[in-house]
């Protein structure tokens, strides 16, 4: 929908874009909680047993079933993000939105309830159905409202609230440390977004885009959009969507996410904050990246942009974790350029997937493009656990699993090109 003059920003405008950012930003907050809250918790429910057989064991049992509770949480956020993007593209964007925020909130603040590391892992599934299912909504509410010359700062903005709500972890546990005795506490902190429903609800109107979509005679209803998503005419484009985010988060979940779990084992038990300082150095340097690789990237065509971004992030993961570690602040500059480079690609999915699919499928789409990359990455996310205990550290396991953005230079090749087209109604 190509606009014929420049069109004022109105209020409507105004309450999506906060609804679609605050709604990413506790969804990012969500996901950031539990790698900061994981040392404590787990370790806090190591069997006497394992305790027996010295600490690098007890090390092992907590990698693994961290890796087993985040591969819970990818696997949960797919099945949300298609689920959710298919009632989306059925009862409408704000409803489907609401209801989205509401789930992960709820089953976040369970987590205070946990005894087992199992617990968590059910939890945490359960939540992640709203997590994958918000990011699938939200930017399909921002990016049919938003008129076309804003969406590369609109992809910028949403690809930029997770990573302040990354920001936000970091802050809380500066502000409260995670500890054996707090731990808790925090995930019922992790309910509050819940609140947010209310807001949604009251004042965020509905995508004009999706209802003329849903009025005209060739919108598609019910089961039937997930089969046109991957349909004859979208089936490649779909498909290699998917390999570019399998890519992002097997780098994200196999090893990015480990980074305050490392930094801890290097800092000591004395330093408590480390963690949390390591969290919010890697989320600021996300936010930078996640909002200008849209509005930079936008000019050029989008599988240059792909490949451009997967160099970075191979630069700053060689520079991470294959050269010496002490924390300190030379290792601070390293993780706040890992955040801005790998992160980066968060801010480009908003600009690119709305870019595959037509209005009446778009939240489908894009919400299964984004989040099957997610079940792509569980074997990976189980494996660096392994890697952990067999290779000694977090360090080599992450210097081998980050190895996959050099995939990333090639698979573009594969995908649609969209650069420089509107949005298909």
């Amino acid at each position: 929908m190509k606009e014929s003059s420049p069109s004022p920003v109105t209020r409507a405008m105004q309450m999506t874009l906060l609804a679609g950012f605050l709604g990413w930003m506790m969804d990012g907050f969500e996901q950031g909680i539990f790698p900061m809250l994981a040392s404590p918790a787990l370790n806090s429910m190591v069997p006497p047993e394992v305790v027996g057989q010295g600490a690098q064991a007890a090390k092992g049992w907590v990698g693994g079933w961290m890796g087993w509770i985040t591969s819970a949480y990818l696997l949960g956020a797919a099945l949300g993000g298609a689920a959710f993007g298919w009632l989306g593209d059925r009862i409408g964007r704000v409803r489907a939105m609401s209801l989205s925020i509401l789930f992960y909130s709820l089953f976040s603040g369970l987590c205070y309830f946990a005894q087992e590391p199992w617990h968590f892992l059910v939890f945490r599934f359960f939540a992640s159905l709203g997590m994958g299912g918000e990011w699938a909504l939200g930017v399909a509410l921002v990016m049919e409202v938003w008129p076309e010359r804003h969406r590369s700062k609109m992809a910028g903005a949403i690809g930029m609230a997770a990573n302040a709500g990354y920001v936000l972890v970091g802050v809380v546990g500066l502000l409260y440390p995670a500890t054996a005795e707090t731990w808790r506490v925090h995930f019922l902190i992790g309910a509050s977004p819940a609140i947010l429903t209310l807001l949604v609800r009251l004042f965020v109107p509905e995508s004009e885009r999706w209802k003329q979509a849903v009025r005209s005679e060739s919108a598609v209803r019910g089961p039937s959009k997930i089969a046109e998503v991957f349909g004859p005419e979208r089936r490649g484009a779909a498909f290699a969507a998917i390999l570019l985010t399998s890519i992002v988060n097997i780098g994200t979940w196999g090893a990015v996410q480990w980074v305050s779990l490392w930094v801890e084992s290097l800092a000591g038990e004395g330093n408590p904050r480390a963690k949390a300082y390591a969290m919010a150095i890697l989320s600021v340097g996300a936010c930078i990246g996640t909002f200008l690789a849209p509005v930079l990237l936008a000019p050029l065509p989008r599988r240059r942009g792909y490949q451009l971004l997967s160099c970075f992030a191979l630069a700053a993961c060689f520079w991470l974790y294959r050269t010496p570690a002490e924390w300190g602040a030379l290792m601070m500059l390293k993780i706040l350029l890992l955040g801005g480079t790998t992160a980066a690609f968060f801010g480009f999915f908003p600009l690119y997937l709305p870019e595959l699919f037509p209005t009446r499928i778009r939240a489908t789409g894009q919400g299964i493009c984004f989040n099957a990359g997610r079940i792509v990455a569980i074997p990976f996310v189980v494996f660096s656990g392994f890697l952990v205990e067999r290779l000694g550290g977090y360090q080599s396991a992450a210097a081998a699993v980050t190895l996959v953005y050099l995939l990333g230079i090639l698979a573009p090749l594969l995908a649609r090109e969209t650069g420089g087209r509107p949005l298909e109604d």
